[in-house]
């Protein structure tokens, strides 16, 4: 199993940055993508942005493509999402998912994180 904890969401306004962050553990030897997702409520969750775990380049949604920026810190075994140039539609709860190297894609999901975005 692997548990991941998502944090660091909260409140900003239309232009403003946020980092969230999340915390992975358990067994980690298995897995090959780390991501972020988002969902609104009453909508599907939505792909936000992913990299695999052993580099490469990280891939985007278009929607968030050149405002958010996925990055991995290996020593501290936690994934980030930079948010800047937030707008009012990126206000849902966020998501952080692994998957492990079994073709079943994401089976791991942090708890959700809200995110607000002010006008």
């Amino acid at each position: 199993q692997v548990q991941l904890a998502d944090s660091g969401g909260g409140l900003a306004q239309a232009g403003g940055s946020l980092r969230l962050s999340c915390a992975y553990s358990g067994r980690l030897f298995n897995l090959y993508r780390l991501g972020w997702f988002r969902q609104a409520p009453g909508k599907d969750r939505e792909f936000v942005a992913q990299l695999t775990w052993h580099g490469g380049t990280p891939e985007y949604a278009d929607s968030v493509l050149n405002r958010f920026s996925i990055s991995r810190d290996t020593a501290k075994n936690a994934v980030y999402l930079q948010m800047t140039s937030l707008k009012p539609e990126d206000t849902v709860i966020y998501y952080c998912a692994a998957a492990a190297a079994d073709g079943k894609g994401y089976s791991y999901w942090g708890q959700g994180t809200q995110v607000t975005v002010s006008s």
